[in-house]
């Protein structure tokens, strides 16, 4: 005897293959949610060399990248707190500075680009409103990557700004100004970060190493102790009243080893005058204009060498003179500056 469930199979088989295929197009209807989160930040693009007239930009995941140059304000095609750069991955995220200002803030490149040699990063509008640029103009910046923390991110990818870093100080300003006006302006700027341990530096310098350099080297100098021994020398002619008249003729003796005494003084005055071996080097700069300026402001002197235009101070005899000229350079902001020959 046969079961009347073998005559149910067909008819259910038939109604599956009548109603999957519309669960199935309606699955395929459904948008795609949203991607969020750290997600939203990938894939991270690279991408190949290029090159721009002669020069040749490679594109890298460089981390710790820390370059200054010059930014323009680009067009709709830039939104929100973004911009686009050269040789960073996209997406990723850098602080950018105003180095009028050292108001700093937080953007997400997204695009590559600027197209020319001589901009460094290309802002939004909006982004360039939140730094306080000028549209128009080719303002110095210090562009500096970061990773920040995922509601900053989340804040960027929807159009939105991220809170503002603190202002830069006056002294780091001072060293990424003259960092900038070193560097060959059409080639790709250094991005390796050596601005924050010359920041340090000066400071570092400026109290302790000078000036005890200048207390004990005058020492030795003003010390020669000659100058007492012409006092005993006086008693000596004078106590012997009649006995020793005879020693009258022996002061004439004294008097002559007297003699070279000043004249070691007399040799001691006038090499400093005569040779001044010693110079301040302040710095070396590859444009003439940046080393005349610098030369300008300290009042120094300037000597090619080669590629490069070296500011000078001096020269000096002895490094006691040249001690306050090093600490001007010092001050100044060049902390590399040194006493050294002047050959």
């Amino acid at each position: 005897m046969r079961l009347p469930v073998k005559r149910v199979l067909p008819l259910a088989a038939l109604l599956l293959l009548s109603t999957g295929p519309a669960y199935a197009k309606d699955r395929d209807e459904r948008p795609a949610a949203p991607v969020t989160g750290p997600a939203a930040d990938y894939p991270v693009v690279v991408g190949e060399p290029f090159t721009i007239g002669n020069t040749v930009w490679t594109p890298t995941d460089q981390l710790n990248y820390d370059a200054v140059g010059y930014a323009t304000i680009g067009g709709e095609e830039l939104s929100g707190i973004t911009g686009a750069h050269k040789t960073l991955p996209l997406p990723c995220y850098v602080e950018v500075t105003a180095l009028d200002t050292g108001k700093t803030i937080l953007l997400r490149l997204e695009k590559r680009g600027p197209m020319v040699n001589d901009v460094l990063i290309q802002l939004s509008p909006m982004a360039a409103a939140q730094l306080g640029l000028a549209p128009g103009q080719h303002s110095p910046v210090r562009v500096r990557r970061v990773n920040p923390p995922e509601p900053e991110r989340s804040l960027l990818r929807t159009g939105k700004r991220a809170p503002e870093r603190m202002e830069t100080p006056d002294g780091l300003l001072k060293v990424l100004r003259r960092k900038l006006a070193e560097q060959e302006p059409l080639r790709p700027s250094p991005s390796t970060p050596p601005a924050m341990p010359k920041e340090v530096s000066p400071s570092v310098t400026k109290t302790p190493a000078p000036k005890p350099d200048v207390k004990t080297s005058k020492p030795p100098k003003t010390m020669p102790t000659p100058e007492p021994s012409p006092v005993p020398a006086t008693p000596v002619s004078v106590d012997p009243d009649a006995a020793i008249a005879p020693l009258a003729p022996v002061p004439p003796a004294a008097p002559k080893p007297e003699a070279p005494k000043p004249a070691t003084t007399e040799a001691a005055t006038t090499p400093p005058s005569a040779k001044g071996t010693l110079v301040v080097q302040v710095a070396a700069f590859g444009v003439e204009a940046n080393a005349k300026k610098a030369a300008k402001q300290l009042d120094g002197n300037i000597s090619h060498s080669g590629k490069y235009w070296r500011v000078q101070l001096g020269p000096f005899a002895n490094r006691a003179q040249a001690a306050p000229a090093l600490e001007k350079a010092k001050s100044a902001g060049y902390s590399d500056a040194r006493i050294q020959s002047a050959d």
